[in-house]
């Protein structure tokens, strides 16, 4: 269509017109005809050549000449750029950027390239893309430039570095010259070239540097070596550190999800099998708050859904708990059996439950944006931002519940069930209700960590199945009953399935830890933290 045609050029000439730096036109006119040169590698030089000039309308012409739109008129012999539209073509002059009219393919040679052209050409466009004031398209060129070690390109990328402000532009262009000198003849260089790198301790470096470990001069060798036991040792730091953050952040989420489970099962001590679907309804609620805020909210607002997810999530699993104890399991007490078995069904209901109004698939919750992305402590090491505010959000939950267990009314009288409850019911408590707001308390943290587990994954009706078996083996690792036994037995636990699993594999991994774990409980039944009181040591 010719108003395509006519717009191509239009912008070709823009680009030519809007340039802000120009050589002598004498000096970029005799540069632009060497394009038109026979041998590929006249082109060649004729492309360094226009860059050399600096002109900020030699990168139109070469990107063109890249691209297969730069042209010869056949009558005249002039250079053009062209913007192809079927048969025709509109043309541009690149010395003026003025639209020359239109021309039939045929009446054109198209100016032809090869591979080592190409390459020519990119290093040609990065010599004059380095000199931009964007910091993007100076990294760009950094980059095409990285694959031309000619000592024309070297000696640009030298003069450019001595120019950058930019330290991450400055550290690529450091390592992209210390890599061109690596394949030097010269010893000196190749040395030279180890010790520029010798700042920058990352495996790319150590990819680089690594084959001058078997290399003929001593002093470059035991440069080398010297540079790949260094980034070594760094790179296992930076392992350890990454095996301890994930460990935590493993340690983190069973800490939330185990919680809840050792303030019911150590004061009532009921095995609630239902746990794990306290811990499903929290991620849910999460959802409902999250489609609530999307659908009446203006779009600035959306990321504050977590906030209100939060409560809302604790009072829904807690009412669900309190209903649960009320209904079923004060019913069963002093038979640990049925009531197993009276949760186990009970978690199949509230999972069909959760399938018929919400369906089978997995629902998703977005990252709030201040939770998005990472942080990169150093290079190699990068933590995720939701990871480190579940870890924080964590330790936020066991201390609010240890201080409410600690200083309030309810926290005494909870206490008081746990060491002794005939005693305890003796001075007047109602023990009843202490089960039944302690049970709604351990299913509202559960609902909490339901909200904290959807921000690291999908939210399914299966979810909290992932966490039940691994939440006992933290309650009983720790001490049934101690808060500060599941702190310890979580991220004990969760930092050692980290270290073992790339030894052992996940499953492997899990199963020793249980190992350790029934082999621990028969030196120490009680746990990490036993529980002190007449009733709990009768």
């Amino acid at each position: 269509m010719p108003f395509v045609r006519w717009f191509a050029a239009l912008g070709l000439a823009l680009a030519l017109l809007s340039a802000p730096a120009r050589a002598d036109d004498a000096a970029f006119a005799q540069a632009l005809s060497g394009l038109a040169a026979d041998g590929f590698a006249e082109k060649a030089a004729a492309a360094d050549r226009l860059a050399a000039t600096g002109d900020a309308r030699a990168l139109p012409v070469l990107q063109a000449m890249a691209e297969g739109t730069l042209f010869v008129r056949k009558d005249d012999g002039k250079l053009v750029l062209g913007a192809v539209q079927g048969r025709e073509v509109t043309m541009t002059d690149p010395l003026t950027g003025q639209v020359l009219g239109t021309a039939a393919s045929r009446d054109l040679t198209k100016i032809t390239v090869n591979n080592a052209l190409r390459s020519a050409l990119a290093s040609a466009m990065g010599t004059l893309e380095i000199a931009s004031p964007d910091p993007a398209r100076r990294r760009a060129a950094v980059e095409s430039m990285a694959r031309d070690s000619s000592p024309e390109t070297v000696a640009r990328l030298r003069a450019a570095l001595e120019r950058e402000s930019d330290p991450g532009i400055k550290a690529a262009m450091t390592q992209i010259l210390a890599r061109l000198s690596l394949a030097h003849t010269d010893p000196v260089a190749r040395l030279k070239a180890i010790q520029e790198l010798s700042g920058t301790l990352t495996p790319e470096v150590r990819a680089l540097v690594a084959p001058l470990t078997k290399d003929g001069e001593a002093v470059v060798r035991e440069a080398a070596e010297t540079l790949v036991a260094a980034i070594d040792r760094r790179q296992m730091v930076v392992d350890v550190t990454l095996n301890l953050f994930q460990g935590l952040s493993l340690g983190s989420v069973l800490l939330l999800a185990a919680v809840g489970l050792a303030i019911t099962f150590g004061v009532m001590g009921v095995i609630n099998m239902a746990h794990g679907e306290m811990i499903m309804l929290g991620a849910y609620t999460a959802f409902v708050v999250q489609e609530a805020f999307r659908a009446w909210l203006p779009p600035g607002f959306v990321g504050a859904y977590l906030i209100v997810s939060i409560p809302a999530a604790f009072l829904v699993a807690g009412a669900v708990g309190v209903a649960l104890e009320r209904g079923v399991i004060r019913f069963l007490y002093g038979r640990p059996l049925e009531t197993m078995l009276a949760t186990w069904g009970i978690s199949l209901m509230l999972q069909q439950v959760v399938r018929s109004i919400f369906g089978a698939p997995n629902k998703e919750v977005a990252n709030p944006a201040w939770m998005t992305g990472a942080w990169e402590a150093m290079p190699g090491l990068v933590l995720t931002w939701n990871r480190i505010a579940i870890i924080l959000f964590a330790l936020a939950v066991i201390a609010a519940v240890a201080a409410a267990l600690r200083y309030t009314s309810f926290g005494l009288q909870m206490r008081a069930v746990t060491q002794n409850r005939p005693m305890a019911s003796a001075m007047g408590i109602r023990t009843g209700w202490v089960d039944a707001l302690t049970f709604g308390l351990g299913s509202g943290i559960a609902g909490v960590a339901g909200v904290a587990l959807s921000q690291v994954g999908n939210v399914s009706p299966n979810l909290g199945q992932g966490y039940i078996v691994d939440s006992f083996m933290v309650v009983v690792f720790g001490g049934v009953g101690s808060l500060w036994g599941v702190l310890a037995g979580a991220l004990s636990l969760g930092v050692v399935n980290k270290i073992l699993e790339p030894y052992a594999g996940a499953m492997l991994g899990k199963i020793l830890v249980l190992v350790f774990i029934i082999l621990f409980i028969q030196k120490r039944p009680r746990g990490l933290f036993a529980l002190k009181g007449r009733a709990v040591e009768a």
